[in-house]
């Protein structure tokens, strides 16, 4: 069995207080890309992955999936990775989402759709959305979903700064505790809620705000060759431009690539 697993970029991503539960209260906006890992699945004596030696996520999405359903974890998963690695684009959750279903589908009785959900919740505020179809609003720590009829008809240039290097995701957070970035965060929220109510064309998404969390000069960059819209995606470091026409696109993609490595996809509406 074989599966597609897109990433994703945030279209916009507002950050508030942290929880009781220590996680941060988000309200972000989600939409797969058509940049794609490649996951192989097969039943097997016992669980291996292969192909990316720094997972976790499908291990632990399989291993879980195999208790709730009373069974041996005994599947062989093979990963073919192009979404880069800790790049904000959730390559990882999608890998274990893509799993998971796989997987899902070759047990005596799948889990239903809602309870493969909450299963997958508790592995990444991500992993649920790889679970839906189409863009959807994340709130609460970003797993609580809502679906958005959002324009699909733009493309997108995906930029990753030359030697860039993401500090860990506690340590983004950390630094967006210390400079009080949840400061406003209601009102933010309401902004972005108040600007996805006015959404009808592709243009119409350069209103929503920026991201909390990151910035970053290639948004400047992508700007300055044509894109409508461009920001950091997740916590970083890629950077996304969104583009009306295919040509300016690809040509922002020429130009851009002497700053790090560029893709030209577009939005994807599940897979």
């Amino acid at each position: 069995m074989r599966a597609p697993a897109a990433a994703k970029i945030n279209l916009a991503l507002v950050v508030g207080t942290t929880r009781a539960d220590g996680k941060h209260e988000v309200l972000t906006v989600l939409q797969r890309v058509g940049l794609v890992d490649r996951i192989e699945l097969e039943p097997a004596s016992r669980l291996t992955v292969n192909g990316f030696t720094q997972d976790t996520l499908v291990r632990g999405a399989l291993e879980a999936l195999a208790a709730r359903a009373g069974t041996d974890p005994a599947w062989r998963v093979t990963i073919e990775k192009q979404i880069p690695v800790a790049g904000g684009l959730g390559g990882g959750s999608s890998d274990a989402a893509t799993a998971l279903k796989l997987a899902n589908a070759t047990l005596p009785e799948p889990l239903p759709p809602e309870e493969l959900r909450a299963l997958a919740a508790p592995l990444g505020a991500d992993v649920p959305f790889f679970l839906t179809d189409g863009p959807q609003l994340g709130s609460g720590d970003g797993s609580e979903l809502a679906p958005l009829d959002l324009p699909q008809d733009y493309w997108i240039v995906l930029v990753q700064p030359h030697g860039a290097t993401k500090p860990s995701t506690a340590a983004v957070y950390a630094a967006f505790d210390a400079r009080d970035g949840d400061s406003g965060f209601d009102e933010r929220a309401g902004a972005l809620r108040d600007t996805l109510a006015l959404v009808l064309r592709p243009r119409d998404l350069a209103a929503l705000p920026p991201n909390d969390l990151a910035t970053s000069p290639l948004a400047d960059e992508l700007r300055a060759h044509g894109a409508f819209r461009a920001d950091v995606s997740g916590a970083g470091p890629v950077v996304y431009g969104l583009f009306h026409h295919q040509a300016h696109a690809k040509a922002a993609r020429k130009a851009l690539r002497r700053l790090g490595q560029a893709w030209l996809t577009a939005p994807a509406w599940y897979g």
